[in-house]
């Protein structure tokens, strides 16, 4: 449990350093399209920040289904692909790290999934 607290909570710090950067610090170095693109990195950064914090808090009442930290693993992979790819793409342009986001995407869809079947066993 604690190991998703921690990086629920790093990461939501993370997220709020980056969209406060993106908010303050990128208007004139990255076009507006860019600054979009990565504040949607930031959106989906804090969203599944979050997502861990809720894992963690789960875990209390159900510390040996295992299918959570499954979850909460595919979903903090997912916040590096995803919200990464974005950030990347927009500070440096390069498309390289385009297909890459939709892999961070399915990380965050398989996450839910996973959550969500390890909690129906419980029940």
């Amino acid at each position: 449990m604690k190991v998703f607290v921690m990086l629920g909570a790093i990461n939501m710090a993370i997220g709020v350093i980056l969209g406060a950067f993106g908010a303050h610090g990128l208007e004139h170095i990255i076009s507006a399209d860019m600054i979009k693109v990565f504040q949607t990195g930031v959106q989906y950064h804090i969203y599944h920040a979050l997502g861990l914090l809720m894992v963690a808090v789960l875990l209390i009442p159900y510390p040996h289904a295992g299918g959570l930290r499954t979850g909460g693993w595919i979903m903090f992979a997912g916040i590096i692909l995803f919200s990464g790819s974005l950030y990347l793409l927009a500070l440096t342009g390069l498309k390289f790290f385009g297909p890459i986001t939709p892999l961070g995407g399915v990380c965050f869809i398989v996450a839910w999934i996973w959550i969500f079947w390890a909690m129906l066993k419980e029940f």
